[in-house]
């Protein structure tokens, strides 16, 4: 499918929508969240190729369809490419829609974080990324738009929203729960040259690869240490958009998610992996002022789809990535390539 023209496409009113999508989505889970158990919203809906899908996923789902129903214009219409929706016919808004006849392709996840959400541990994110349509062809670097929504834990009572439009940085906003209002918030990546003392991690969430992973953070480290270990803490937070927004908020300097890497290297299947779904908001880090990269050094690519594996490595800014690629490589290259 060759690039369709999007000239009729407001972009800015386009973040405002997925925006308000993303508030209904915040709301309809917060509503669950306090009207169920733990136990009712962990259980397993479904098992699918990219994922498994829990209770409180199908919860955000439902919440999609609806709301595009009611408020996407008739005249952009839009193909959804959506953890969960793989198995099934193509998802478009005007629904029935032939996928060929869109002018926009969105990627989402109405839940990244779940297994800390709905075990109450920590804040979850919703997360869309929204491009012109191009069929098989489109890749995340085609995103124009995106949008991420704190899904907070019971004892929160605020949430922080961030959307992009692309060449227009990030605009972020805080919304408070109990009376549905909002105020804009800055957020600021950090200018830090080092990470000594500071936040840099290495995802490894489950056992698998887990001594590997582990490994290779110690290398990199002692690359950078040039022979002994800096004191460089590091934070598991079991979201992407998590991640991204400790990037963002200043929280953490340096963030590598290279787990597919490593499941290759010893022989196992992709197991639980980072996809593009996870990373559909990558505009917004890159419009933030932090740098997202491939293993490679090459700006952060793939298709706009659900099931590929992603591998990304993020620094707070440009100057800190300069000094600690260089070891990035040198650390990929002795453990996992």
């Amino acid at each position: 499918m060759s690039r369709k023209p999007t000239l009729a496409i407001d972009w800015n009113r386009a973040a405002e929508l997925l925006a308000q999508l993303e508030k209904e989505i915040l709301r309809q889970v917060v509503t669950a969240r306090n009207a169920d158990s733990a136990r009712a919203l962990s259980g397993i809906a479904e098992v699918t190729c990219a994922d498994t899908i829990y209770a409180v996923d199908k919860i955000s789902e439902a919440v999609i369809c609806e709301w595009f129903t009611r408020n996407w214009p008739a005249e952009w219409p839009v193909e959804f490419v959506m953890e969960g929706a793989e198995n099934g016919p193509a998802l478009t808004f005007p629904l029935g829609t032939p996928p060929e006849q869109t002018l926009l392709k969105c990627l989402i996840d109405p839940i990244d974080g779940t297994r800390g959400l709905m075990y109450d541990k920590r804040s979850a994110w919703a997360l869309a990324g929204l491009a012109p349509q191009r069929g098989s062809a489109n890749t995340l670097r085609d995103i124009e738009v995106a949008v991420m929504t704190e899904l907070p834990v019971s004892r929160q009572r605020l949430a922080d929203q961030i959307s992009a439009v692309r060449g227009q940085g990030i605009r972020a906003r805080r919304i408070d729960l109990a009376d549905d209002s909002e105020v804009p918030v800055q957020l600021r990546p950090s200018h830090a040259e080092r990470v000594e003392h500071a936040f840099g991690t290495v995802s490894r969430f489950c056992p698998e690869a887990l001594v590997l992973l582990a490994q290779f953070e110690e290398t990199l480290w002692r690359i950078v240490g040039e022979g002994s270990l800096p004191v460089v803490f590091n934070d598991q937070y079991i979201s992407t958009g998590g991640q991204f927004y400790e990037l963002l908020a200043g929280h953490d300097l340096f963030i590598a998610d290279v787990r597919p890497l490593a499941f290759a290297k010893l022989g196992l299947p992709p197991g639980l992996v980072c996809h593009p779904y996870d990373v559909s908001t990558v505009l917004a880090l890159s419009e933030g002022g932090c740098v997202i990269e491939q293993p490679d050094g090459s700006p952060l690519d793939g298709p706009m789809d659900t099931v590929t594996p992603v591998s990304w490595i993020a620094y707070a800014n440009e100057r800190l990535a300069s000094r600690l690629r260089p070891a990035v490589q040198t650390a990929l290259a002795e453990v996992l390539l």
